[in-house]
């Protein structure tokens, strides 16, 4: 009697258990075919169909139209023959909705910048510390140009703030073209929201160590720089690399700096450049900066690789100049170009562009600064901006190449020279 009634309670939990297992498989179930039915959606909103045409806001419609027509045109060639460029892949709301002629405090300054599809995820805080109007030219190669195209769209798509102040363009190899990605729905397994997005794009990062990109092509940094100075119709441009961060509340400071000090004719206003430990937060104010500084986390930028570069900033004059009040920017002082420094600098949309010879590491930059200076440009240092490189740049980092391509560039360096006497013959500066 005793074993017949725990042989039947055992029958009721094991019944139990069983009904629960069922439960689950059915919840599990539902869950797989409501996920993938969100999928599903979620694909049809991005690429069409009938439910989407139905439910898709019209922006959004609106906006993979404009998609389709930019990659339609088959881009146009550089000035070189090696690289087809899409400008305007994707444009922000902000520049589509731009009347010709017409000038908001917001487009006074935009920040343009240029990535290989790897560092692209070094977006979402640069954009979170600068929201205002951004510049971003995109280099991709093989393969990597369907996923950048994809993404690039996905991050306009799922990302508000992205729609709203960002513009993307796409560099690649003449010989190569970027489609419509509606065929490559592998680029889109999983993206729901923007942060799913940016998760994706973590998986590629660091891909490949610095300039070292697959198929031995060279990355064309002042062609980048160009197409995404080129492309806005801001006053002023700010050029930095993706993974270098502006002070914050830059674009505001400047604004009231202009309206209190106009520019002179030929002037640029340099932000000192620093390098910061990875494992640091980087620093918002001058205060916190300084802060840093003085204990060695923050060190000037190239400290270890190019000291001379960037010397000539006078890190030391800056760091201890006084800063009126805060929010309150000025220029600190004003220095004369000397070679080799190479400023970020904030410059009208009319000085010279970057000389599109120069691809891979060494004096790309410096050969601008340098034309600069020839052109008669002053250097006005600003008394509270800067910008901020992520991690200290040491020896050892760099692709096995850079020495070479250095050397290279070096002597297509002393060509550029000799070319600026003869397209500045009055001019008595010499780099």
């Amino acid at each position: 009697m005793h074993l017949s009634k725990k042989c039947s309670v055992f029958k009721v939990v094991l019944s139990a258990l069983l009904i629960v297992a069922l439960l689950q498989l059915i919840y599990l179930s539902f869950l797989s075919r409501f996920h993938g039915k969100q999928q599903r959606y979620r694909y049809s909103e991005l690429f069409g169909g009938s439910a989407a045409k139905k439910n898709a806001h019209p922006e959004k419609n609106t906006r993979k139209e404009r998609l389709r027509y930019s990659l339609s045109t088959g881009g146009i060639f550089d000035n070189s023959g090696q690289y087809r460029v899409y400008k305007n892949l994707i444009k922000s709301d902000f520049t589509t909705n731009q009347k010709p002629g017409s000038h908001s405090n917001s487009d006074i300054l935009t920040l343009a910048t240029h990535t290989t599809i790897n560092n692209l995820h070094h977006l979402e805080s640069l954009l979170e510390r600068w929201q205002n109007p951004l510049s971003v030219a995109i280099f991709a190669h093989g393969e990597d140009v369907k996923f950048a195209t994809a993404l690039v769209y996905a991050l306009s798509f799922f990302c508000p703030q992205i729609q709203a102040l960002v513009d993307f363009h796409l560099v690649c190899l003449s010989g190569e073209t970027a489609g419509f990605p509606e065929q490559d729905q592998e680029h889109f397994v999983g993206l729901e929201d923007c942060a799913s997005v940016f998760s994706r794009l973590e998986t590629h990062r660091d891909k490949y160590q610095n300039y070292a990109i697959s198929g031995n092509i060279s990355y064309p940094n002042n062609l980048l720089r160009n197409v995404a100075r080129g492309s806005t119709e801001s006053s002023y441009i700010l050029v930095i690399d993706i993974d270098m961060m502006p002070s914050a509340d830059l674009h505001q400071q400047f604004l009231g700096m202009i309206l209190r000090r106009p520019p002179a004719n030929e002037e640029v206003f340099v932000l000192p450049a620093f390098e910061i430990r990875h494992a640091r937060k980087i620093p918002s104010t001058k205060a916190e900066l300084v802060q840093l500084y003085q204990v060695g986390e923050v060190r000037p930028f190239y400290e270890e690789l190019c000291p001379r570069c960037q010397a000539p900033t006078n890190y030391s004059q800056w760091v201890n100049s006084h800063v009126r009040e805060t929010g309150t920017l000025e220029v600190a002082y004003t220095l004369n170009w000397v070679d080799p420094w190479e400023p970020f600098y904030i410059g009208a949309r009319i000085v010279p562009l970057y000389d599109e010879n120069f691809k891979q590491y060494g004096f790309n930059r410096i050969s601008q600064a340098c034309e600069l200076h020839v052109a008669g440009y002053k250097f006005s240092v600003l008394s509270s901006a800067f910008v901020v490189h992520r991690g200290f740049k040491i020896q050892g980092e760099f692709h096995a190449k850079k020495e070479e391509e250095n050397k290279q560039n070096r002597v297509l360096f002393r060509s550029f020279k000799e070319g600026l006497k003869t397209k500045y013959p009055s001019s008595t500066q010499r780099c």
